[in-house]
């Protein structure tokens, strides 16, 4: 059986980060989390995920720099990202797999992140 595919999610509110966490963990994949954006590029560093859930407003280090700097790391670049924002800035030029707009509901994110990964699924069928 193959492994689970890891998600990250980067979002400073903690009761969505928990309603991210629950619906991506039932869809099956394994769910790191950071609360703000420092912890996020510490997490990317110690053990990069299969794609990143990542909203843009974040204390200290905005979820912005957090995406410049996975993008500007040859060992990150590769990382699917999902934005999901409540910003209401023009965002539609952000080099991002997805770009979500809150409120969002668990079967949109998971919608997204299936996308975003290639699957049908939580994890890659090999069959297919």
């Amino acid at each position: 059986m193959p492994d689970r595919q890891t998600v990250l999610i980067v979002e400073d509110d903690t009761d969505l980060r928990r309603m991210y966490r629950a619906a991506l963990a039932a869809a099956g994949y394994d769910v790191q989390e950071a609360g703000d954006g420092f912890d996020a590029l510490r997490r990317l560093d110690w053990n990069p995920p299969d794609l990143i859930v990542l909203d843009l407003m974040l204390p200290a280090v905005s979820g912005h720099i957090v995406h410049q700097e996975i993008a500007g790391s040859a060992t990150t670049r590769h990382i699917p990202i999902v934005v999901v924002t409540g910003s209401e800035d023009e965002l539609e030029d952000l080099d991002v797999s997805s770009l979500l707009r809150k409120p969002v509901s668990p079967d949109q994110l998971i919608e997204a992140v299936r996308t975003s990964l290639g699957t049908l699924g939580g994890v890659l069928d090999p069959a297919l």
